[in-house]
Order: structure tokens, then C-alpha cells, then sequence
């Protein structure tokens, strides 16, 4: 799976791309997607950080959660390499779209929007690909695989190797929901 993460996030991010220049008239325009309008009201508004905070938390916790039980089925690999898929479409949409609009000062304002909470995020996502790929074959593969199924130390150091990546993601969460907000604020008063 290691050699596959990188052209598979590599795919999903052309496609993001070409997906945001092909359909930038519907896509785009009207939409509010990143407006002049969108970012003023960003900039003004005051952010509920708390709130904020749940949200995050419950949107990415429950993402790792659903891919870490899909790890453990036949559709594991799958499913991880899907969610790299879908990470590096987002991406490439995501910064399309700002440098569609606004140029370097949108590629800039994506690099904000991604600070510092990425920073956490991308390690603790890698270390849970490998994670999910190794109780995949940790389960799936009997002959020539470093674990069995039923190996209780296997169980253990998997579960505990799950609890250090949740940890890193409510880390994250903490970034985006209490830094990210004035960081984002601070660029867009400049913007």
C-alpha cells in the first residue's frame, strides 16, 4: 500500500483540479464558494470556538472510527485508498478554486485555511494508513503475515496504536477549532 498512497493522492488531486477548471462556471460562479462576500463575512464574524471544536471533533473522530472498522473487513484496503483518493480531490478542488479566484493571494489564503492543525493531521494520517493496512494483513494474510488474527499482543499494540492516532486527530482538532479561527481572521483583515 505504501507505494500506492502517493499516485493515488497524486490521481485525486489532478482530478480535483480538472474537475474545478472544467466546471468552474457552475462550480464557481454564483455559488458563494469562497466569494468576496464569503470572506468579508468570514472576516467580521465571531467564531464559537467551542462549538467549532465539536463539530471538528466529531466530523474527523468519527471518519478515523468508520475507516478503522472498515480496515478490518475485506474492503480495507479499499476504503483507505478511497479516503486517499478522496483527500487529494478535495485538496485539488480546494486550491483550485482559491487560485482560480484570487491568484497567489488564494493559494496563500488555502495555506491558511490548512495551518496548523495539518501539520498534525497528515503524520497521524499516514500513520494510520499503515495501521489500517497492517490489521488488514494482520487479519487477511495467515501465511507469511507479521500477526495473526488472534494474537492478543497484536490486539493490544493495535489498539494502542489506534488511541495515539485518535489522540493526534483531537490534537488537530484543538489547532483548527482555537488557532486556525485567528490565523484565518489575521490573513483575511490583509487580504
Amino acid at each position: 500500500m505504501k507505494r500506492f498512497v502517493l499516485p493515488v493522492f497524486c490521481a485525486g488531486l489532478l482530478a480535483g483540479l480538472l474537475i474545478m477548471n472544467f466546471g468552474k462556471s457552475v462550480l464557481l460562479d454564483n455559488t458563494g464558494f469562497f466569494d468576496a462576500y464569503t470572506l468579508y463575512q468570514i472576516r467580521d464574524m465571531s467564531v464559537d470556538q467551542n462549538a467549532l471544536f465539536y463539530f471538528v471533533f466529531r466530523k474527523r473522530i468519527l471518519g478515523i472510527v468508520a475507516m478503522a472498522v472498515l480496515s478490518t473487513t475485506y474492503l480495507g484496503l479499499a476504503a483507505c485508498l478511497g479516503g486517499v483518493f478522496w483527500y487529494g480531490m478535495s485538496a485539488g478542488a480546494f486550491v483550485t478554486a482559491l487560485a482560480l479566484r484570487y491568484g497567489i493571494k488564494g493559494i496563500l489564503l488555502a495555506v491558511v485555511c490548512l495551518l496548523p492543525q495539518y501539520l498534525v493531521y497528515v503524520p497521524a494520517l499516514l500513520f494510520f494508513l499503515r495501521w489500517a493496512e497492517e490489521v488488514y494483513r494482520g487479519i487477511y494474510s495467515r501465511s507469511g503475515g507479521a500477526f495473526a488474527a488472534e494474537d492478543k499482543s497484536f490486539l493490544v499494540k493495535k489498539s494502542g496504536q489506534l488511541i495515539a492516532v485518535l489522540s493526534a486527530f483531537a490534537i488537530g482538532c484543538l489547532m483548527e477549532a482555537y488557532i486556525n479561527p485567528m490565523l484565518l481572521v489575521g490573513y483575511l483583515k490583509i487580504f
